[in-house]
C-alpha cells in the first residue's frame, strides 16, 4: 500500500512539496490535500495576499505532476467553517489538518515549527522541512547589472532600471519587450517562495494588494489590483558601501557624534543616501564598542551581524520600543520616522537615555525639525534632536545644531518681547539660520537672514559705534535693521552708561542721529559666562 502524506498550508505556500516530488523523494505515494488548505489559500488570495496566490500556483503545479503520473493527488472532504477561517491564526485549521492526518494514518508534511511540535506532541508521523539555503538566483535579480540600484517592472510596460549612484541616476530601458502579468506573477511567486526558505529572507509586510519582501540586500515591493492599477514589482538594492571617513567629516563633527550627539536626525529627499549614511553611522558606533540596534520596517539596512535589526513587534513599533527599553542599547537607528507615532516613540526612547538616530524624508534640513513641531513640546525639541544632518546626492550638505535660548526674536526691538526659543545654527560656524518660538497660539519658524547693509546703513553703523565708544570708552556690536533702526549689543556693565539716567543718554543719541536704537546685552558675553 503506497504511503500517504498530508501537507499543511506552510509547505504548499513555500513550494516544497513539488520539489520533493520532482526530486523523486516522494515517489509511489499518495498526497492528500485537505480542502481546508485549499479554502485557506483561496481566502488569502481573495484578500489580495501573495501567500494565497503562491499556494494556489503550487497546487496547480502539483496537479500537473499528478496528470503526468509522477504522484497520486487527492482532495480530502470538508470545507472550513467561517469560525475556523476567522480563527486560523489561533490554530483551528492546523488542528483540523492534524485530525485528518491521524484519520488517514498519514505522514504530516510541514515547515511550520509550531505545527511540527504540536504534531510530535500528538504522536503523529511527520516530515519537517527546515529552511534551505537558496542556491539559485531568482529571475527578478537577473535584471540587476552593475550600478543598477532600482528595477521597475510592470504589466504591459518595458522593464526599466535606475542606473548610477545617489544624485547621478539615469532611467534606462532594460529590454524593449513588454512584460505580461503571468511573467510578473511567476517572478513574484519565486521571490516570495525563496524568501520563505532562506534564513536571510523575510516577508516584511503582506496586505491586500501589496507585499514587501526583504531578500538578502534586496527590498522587493509587489503591488497588484485593486491597490494598484496593474501588477508591478519594484526592487531596490544599495549599490555603494561607504565608511564614515568617506564623508570627509570635520574633526568637530566627529567629536560631536562620538561624545555629544545623542539625538540625531538624518534628513534628505528620497534616494539621497540617507539610509546608507545611517548604516555607516551604525557601523561607526559599533566600532566604538557601543551596543547598536535598529528599528526598521522593512529591515533593509545592510549592517554587520553584531547589530540586531528589529521590526515592528506584532505590527506595532511601540511594542518594539518596549523591548528595546529593557535591552538598553547605547544607540538605536530608527529607519524611518514618518507618522506621529514614530516621532512619539523616538521621543520616549531618547528621553529614556538611549542615543537615537532617526531617518526622515525632507526636502530641506529645517523641514526635519518642523516635522517635530506639534508632535513634541517646543521646548523639548533640542533635548530630543540636537543635531540634524542633511544628505543630498550621497553627500552631507548641511549640519545643524539646536540650542535653547531666551531672547528677543530677530527683527523685533522691544525688550518685553523676549521669550524662550530654539536657535537652529550652522554646526561648523555657529551662525544662526532659524529661530523657532511661540507667538500667540502659533509656532513661528523664522529665517534669520543676515542682510548686506546698504551704503547709508554702513555709514550710520560706524557713526553709532563711534558715538558709543566715545561715551563709554569700549567697543560695542551694532546691527542695522534698517536705515532708521538699529540694535546695539554691549557687555552688561556698560548698558547703564549707554542708556543713562531715565534713558536720557540714549534718547539724546537717537534724537541727534535720527535712528531708533535698542540696547541689549551682548550674547557672546553670556555664552562665555555659561
Amino acid at each position: 500500500m503506497p504511503k500517504t502524506y498530508v501537507p499543511d498550508t506552510s509547505v504548499i505556500i513555500d513550494g516544497r512539496v513539488t520539489n520533493l516530488v520532482e526530486s523523486g523523494e516522494l515517489r509511489d505515494c499518495e498526497i492528500v490535500v485537505p480542502n481546508l488548505v485549499v479554502a485557506e489559500l483561496e481566502y488569502q488570495a481573495n484578500r489580495g495576499k501573495d501567500s494565497g496566490f503562491s499556494g494556489l500556483a503550487e497546487l496547480r503545479h502539483l496537479r500537473k505532476l499528478a496528470d503526468e503520473g509522477k504522484v497520486n493527488v487527492s482532495l480530502f472532504r470538508g470545507r472550513p467553517t467561517a469560525e475556523q477561517l476567522a480563527g486560523a491564526e489561533f490554530g483551528s485549521i492546523d488542528a483540523a489538518i492534524r485530525d485528518i492526518t491521524r484519520e488517514r494514518e498519514a505522514v504530516l508534511i510541514t515547515s511550520d515549527v509550531i505545527m511540527a511540535e504540536a504534531g510530535r506532541a500528538e504522536g503523529l508521523d511527520l516530515m519537517f522541512l527546515k529552511p534551505l539555503p537558496v542556491e539559485r538566483k531568482p529571475k527578478l535579480l537577473e535584471y540587476f547589472g552593475p550600478s543598477v540600484m532600482l528595477v521597475f517592472l510592470k504589466d504591459k510596460v518595458w522593464p526599466m532600471a535606475k542606473v548610477g549612484r545617489p544624485g547621478k541616476f539615469e532611467l534606462k530601458v532594460l529590454e524593449e519587450k513588454t512584460l505580461t502579468e503571468e511573467q510578473l506573477r511567476e517572478m513574484a511567486h519565486e521571490i516570495i517562495e525563496l524568501a520563505r526558505q532562506d534564513p536571510d529572507g523575510f516577508i516584511e509586510i503582506e496586505r491586500e494588494g501589496a507585499t514587501i519582501v526583504q531578500f538578502h540586500e534586496y527590498r522587493v515591493a509587489i503591488a497588484r489590483p485593486p491597490f494598484s492599477d496593474g501588477f508591478e514589482i519594484t526592487a531596490v538594492r544599495p549599490i555603494v558601501e561607504v565608511k564614515l571617513e568617506d564623508y570627509r567629516l570635520s574633526d568637530k563633527l566627529k567629536e560631536r557624534l562620538v561624545k555629544h550627539a545623542e539625538g540625531v536626525l538624518i534628513a534628505g529627499p528620497p534616494g539621497a543616501g540617507k539610509s546608507t549614511f545611517a548604516q555607516t553611522l551604525a557601523e561607526f558606533y559599533r566600532s566604538q564598542s557601543k551596543i547598536v540596534k535598529t528599528m526598521e520596517s522593512p529591515r533593509d539596512l545592510q549592517v554587520s551581524d553584531e547589530i540586531t535589526q528589529y521590526t515592528a513587534l506584532e505590527g506595532d513599533m511601540e511594542k518594539t520600543a518596549d523591548v528595546l527599553l529593557l535591552v538598553r542599547p547605547d544607540y538605536t537607528i530608527y529607519d524611518e520616522l514618518r507618522k506621529t507615532s514614530d516621532f512619539r516613540i523616538f521621543t520616549d526612547m531618547r528621553l529614556a537615555g538611549i542615543g537615537m538616530v532617526g531617518v526622515v524624508h525632507s526636502t530641506r534640513a529645517i523641514d526635519a525639525i518642523q516635522r517635530l513641531i506639534g508632535r513634541v513640546e517646543l521646548g523639548m525639541i533640542p533635548m530630543i534632536a540636537d543635531t540634524v544632518i542633511f544628505i543630498r546626492d550621497g553627500e552631507i550638505r548641511e549640519v545643524y545644531a539646536l540650542k535653547s535660548v531666551v531672547k528677543v526674536p530677530h527683527g523685533m526691538i522691544e525688550a518685553d518681547l523676549a521669550r524662550p526659543m530654539i536657535q537652529v545654527c550652522d554646526f561648523e560656524t555657529g551662525e544662526v539660520f532659524y529661530e523657532i518660538y511661540s507667538f500667540g497660539e502659533e509656532v513661528v519658524v523664522m529665517p534669520v537672514r543676515h542682510r548686506i547693509p546698504t551704503k547709508v546703513e554702513r555709514k550710520m553703523l560706524e557713526t553709532i559705534r563711534r558715538e558709543i565708544r566715545r561715551l563709554v570708552g569700549a567697543s560695542v556690536d551694532v546691527e542695522m535693521l534698517s536705515e532708521r533702526s538699529a540694535i546695539v549689543k554691549a557687555d552688561l556693565e556698560l548698558i547703564p552708561r549707554i542708556i543713562g539716567r531715565g534713558g536720557r543718554t540714549i534718547e539724546s543719541i537717537q534724537s541727534r542721529l535720527g535712528v531708533r536704537i535698542n540696547v541689549r546685552e551682548r550674547e557672546g558675553a553670556q555664552d562665555q559666562e555659561r
